[in-house]
This record gives structure tokens, sequence and C-alpha cells, in this order.
């Protein structure tokens, strides 16, 4: 390749890249994405992108590309990219084991070979440092001055879409723990199991959903929205409600009407989670050959996300003590959803639950009750501590 193609390659893929990292919103993709391309960019064997921690002040590695989920921490001023991070000026480095900047522990850790080594700031539009981009290993000789700008630039473009996604990810997370919230106020009606009900319940409709080939952004939806099925039976007198005997018909009647009052709470959201979460509320208790409450919807007629949460619901709210009824063992469960497959249920659902059946097994077996369906958030809610 004469050195006019080369120039022009990378031109290429420079404007790709900026076209590829402003599309994406999810962090976690956005990174491993970044690493990618600055690889291929800068003709490297890896690319570890350190976002800054400012609460303890350490640098830490969401994707370092090429060795799964390895996650490394750096303290500022330590290291080579925590001296990038304290200073703001770039570091090349051709011979790594030469330098006393570079910390041989790493490549232990990880099983790889650092030679030269090229890390760069990344600044936000204010010139605040938020990260170090840390490429390893040039293919063909030690990187140069060209190398050394385009990561700068390269940086630049990232650094923007970084702060973008993490905002984005600090909004779906405050909006995640608000619906989860929302969702445990069903706890203080029924203080027994509603926690990990709740947990169960998401999880195994997301992996529903995810048998049945649904887009990730579907199952993400489920995933998230599925914990309100319920959340109607806040208007539901307690008499009714945790009644440890069969309920009269006139009760009945009116605990079907949690169905509606969800639909209410939920209705008219301008988001799309609450939107899934309204059809599930509605509509979970439809059934496939039309004999369900409260519209008496038939086979496709039920959403989709109430058709899975359905199935997901029941099973287990059979595997679980109510107080009017004991639980069941997980296989009897299984066997009345089989049972009830083109009648209550869609049998394509049912079959996508079949399929991943010994997976929800292995989330039933796990302990703690009382963890959520929200990442990050692992304090006891009930207590408030």
């Amino acid at each position: 390749m004469t050195r006019a193609e080369e120039l022009e390659n990378r031109l290429g893929l420079l404007v790709k890249f900026g076209g590829l990292v402003t599309k994406e919103t999810n962090l976690n993709k956005l990174l491993d994405l970044i690493a990618k391309q600055v690889e291929e960019i800068l003709s490297s064997e890896r690319c570890s992108i350190f976002l800054l921690e400012a609460s303890t002040n350490e640098l830490w590695s969401k994707i370092a590309h090429g060795i799964g989920q390895t996650e490394i921490r750096v303290p500022v001023g330590r290291g080579i990219v925590g001296q990038v991070a304290l200073t703001g000026a770039p570091l090349n480095i051709s011979d790594a084991y030469a330098s006393e900047k570079f910390n041989p522990e790493i490549d232990r850790i990880t099983r790889f070979k650092t030679k030269s080594i090229l890390a760069v700031p990344l600044k936000n539009v204010n010139g605040n440092i938020i990260g170090v981009f840390e490429v390893l290993n040039k293919r063909h000789g030690p990187f140069n001055e060209e190398d050394e700008g385009i990561l700068q630039l390269l940086s630049s473009l990232a650094a923007s879409a970084i702060e973008n996604a993490q905002l984005y990810e600090t909004i779906s997370q405050s909006q995640l723990e608000t619906i989860y919230r929302l969702a445990i106020t069903a706890e203080y009606r029924d203080q027994h199991d509603t926690a990990i009900h709740l947990r169960h319940i998401s999880e195994y409709s997301a992996m529903i959903a995810s048998s049945l080939g649904l887009a990730e952004k579907q199952v993400e939806n489920i995933k998230y929205a599925s914990p309100l099925h319920d959340i109607g039976k806040v208007a539901i007198a307690d008499a009714i409600l945790l009644k440890p005997a069969k309920l009269t018909a006139e009760e009945f009647e009116e605990m079907k009407k949690h169905t509606l009052y969800g639909a209410k709470i939920l209705c008219n959201a301008q988001s799309n989670l609450l939107q899934v979460a309204c059809k599930i509320a509605a509509s979970h208790h439809e059934k496939f050959d039309g004999t369900g409450y409260p519209n008496k919807l038939k086979g496709g007629q039920i959403p989709l996300e109430a058709r899975i949460v359905s199935v997901a619901d029941v099973f287990d709210a059979l595997c679980m003590p109510r107080v009017y009824k004991p639980s069941w063992e997980p296989e009897k469960a299984k066997e009345y959803i089989l049972e009830e497959s083109s009648k209550s249920f869609d049998p394509q659902v049912v079959k996508a639950f079949i399929d991943i059946y010994p997976d929800i097994l292995e989330i039933q077996r796990q302990p703690d009750p009382r963890s959520t369906i929200i990442p990050g958030i692992h304090k006891n809610l009930k207590s408030g501590t």
C-alpha cells in the first residue's frame, strides 16, 4: 500500500468511526465499539479505555478488548494511564518493560505481553479529563507522532459520545429505579415474598422473550416493565387481597379489577417502557382461548408482552406459598403450564418457556430474596437501609 493509499484508508476509517460512535447510547457497547475501531485504525493488538471514577479518584477499564470481562483499576497518578490522567499529557513508550512507569502486574493478570504503549487523555468539551485511551503493541514498529495525533483526534470524538452514553445510562437507571420502587409498593401489602416474586417475573419474562428471538430492546423492556404487572393491586382492599380463603364471586370480580386499575395508573405514558408495562398490567390475565379477563381477548389479540408475562407469573405464583395455598414443586407447576398450552397460554410462549426451563430452575434456586431487578441497587428496600 502506498503512502497516499494508507492516508486515504485512515481517513475513511476516521469518518466511519465518527459515524459509528455517535449512534450508540449503550455505554458498554460503545466502549467495545470504540476499542475495536481504534485497534483497526492504529493497527494495534489492543485498546483499553479507562474511565475516571471521581468518587474514588481511580481509573477503571470497562472494556479491555481481548480479555473478556476483566476489570482493571488504577489510582490517578500511578502507572502509565494514571500519569496521563494526572498530567493531561500523552505518553508514547516504545519499550514498556524498559519504562519505570510501566506496571507489569497487569500483564501477569491478563496474560498479555505489552511491548509498545500509546496513551492519551480523554477530555470532554470543557477540557476536563474523563478517562484515558491506552493502545498497545503496534503491529509494525513503534507508535509515531502521526499515530499520537490520530489517537488524540479519536479521543476527542469518543469523549463526547462516552459522556452522552453515561448521561443516557444515568437517566435510564433513574427511570428503572423509579419503576422498581413503584412495583415494590406491593411489598407493603404482602410482606412475605413480593420482592423475590418481582425478581423472578422480571428474569423469567426476559429469558422467555429472548428464547422467542425478540430484539434486545424488546427483551429489555419486558424485563423492566414486567414487575409492574400487578401494580393495580394497590387499589384492592386488604380484606380481599389477603383473604386466607377462597374469594366469593363478588370478591373475585373486585380482584379482577386490578388489571383495569393497573392500566389506568400506567396509561398515556410517554415512556416506551411504561407503555409496555401498561399492556402487561392490562392483559396478563387474558387467556389464549379467550376466557380470561378483563376483555376476553383471544390469541394474537393479547399483546405478546402480556402473553409472556402470563406464563412467567403463573409458574412463579404456583411455586410460591400464598395465604390461600401452599407452594407447588416446580415440576408440578411446569406440568400445569404444559396442560394449559393453547388454553390459558400461547403455545409458542410455552415452548420457549420449556426450552429455558433448566435456566429458570437455576434462578429459582438462588438465595437472596431481597435482591432487586435493577442493576446497582443492592439495598434492603423493605427496611429502608
